[in-house]
């Protein structure tokens, strides 16, 4: 036809590259897009020490916790984000560390299993979980407790139905929850017997310390860290 160009292999050629140099060049833009900094600078207060890094924007808060400072206590369970074993304590609020990128709290105070004893004295509800024996294994007790933990700030005397209520969010397969339940009652009386708080509860009746203590005394903070925490004294014998 008059006025078309002729069709032929070189003109085939020349949309064929130039087709090809739009898509490279598309293909750049998306990946200069894309892009994200190799390393964040990330300020974080956890258990009351100051500490630096530079973390990639990926980096979940679980593993900024365990691998980059240590604190092992925070524990790595669904990575669904349902088990509840990761929970600690940012800014005062409870969250589970494995929904949280290391990037976001930078500025923050965190407050993990590991920052729960003062002066080698265990909290009120680390005692309550080992004078009630609301662990078997061990593996969900870090969350359980954090959660227990947060729970007695806000509420020093709650009720069963508001203590279960609480922990929804963590997930045991060993005790069926009843001396979980009772390790939080027992700590809410040893926070109201210490002159904590004497909010208004359901008035339930708390479980007590044992007369004459336990049979043996429980391991020191240290030991609480070590590699045997949470094993059962039965199987050194």
């Amino acid at each position: 036809m008059p006025g078309s160009p002729p069709v032929g292999r070189n003109n085939r050629g020349r949309r064929r590259g130039a087709n090809n140099a739009i898509i490279q060049m598309e293909g750049t833009l998306v990946a200069e897009t894309m892009m994200a900094p190799a390393k964040v600078a990330v300020n974080v207060t956890v258990n009351g020490s100051t500490y630096t890094a530079e973390v990639e924007p990926r980096l979940l808060l679980v593993h900024f916790l365990r691998e980059n400072l240590g604190l092992t206590g925070t524990h790595v369970g669904c990575d669904t984000s349902q088990c509840g074993a990761c929970v600690v304590q940012l800014d005062g609020q409870t969250v589970k560390s494995c929904t949280v990128l290391a990037a976001q709290v930078h500025g923050s105070d965190i407050l993990t299993i590991e920052g729960l004893a003062k002066n080698g004295e265990y909290d009120p509800v680390q005692q309550g979980f080992w004078e009630m024996h609301g662990l078997q294994c061990g593996f969900c007790t870090p969350g359980m407790i954090m959660s227990s933990y947060a729970l007695l700030q806000r509420n020093h005397n709650p009720t069963e139905k508001e203590i279960r209520h609480a922990l929804e969010g963590n997930l045991c397969r060993c005790t069926g929850y009843q001396n979980i339940v009772r390790a939080v009652q027992y700590a809410a009386g040893q926070r109201v017997e210490g002159g904590a708080s004497t909010a208004a509860g359901g008035g339930e009746e708390r479980p007590m310390p044992p007369t004459g203590g336990p049979p043996h005394d429980p391991e020191t903070v240290a030991e609480w860290g070590g590699e045997l925490a949470g094993t059962s004294d039965d199987s050194a014998s």
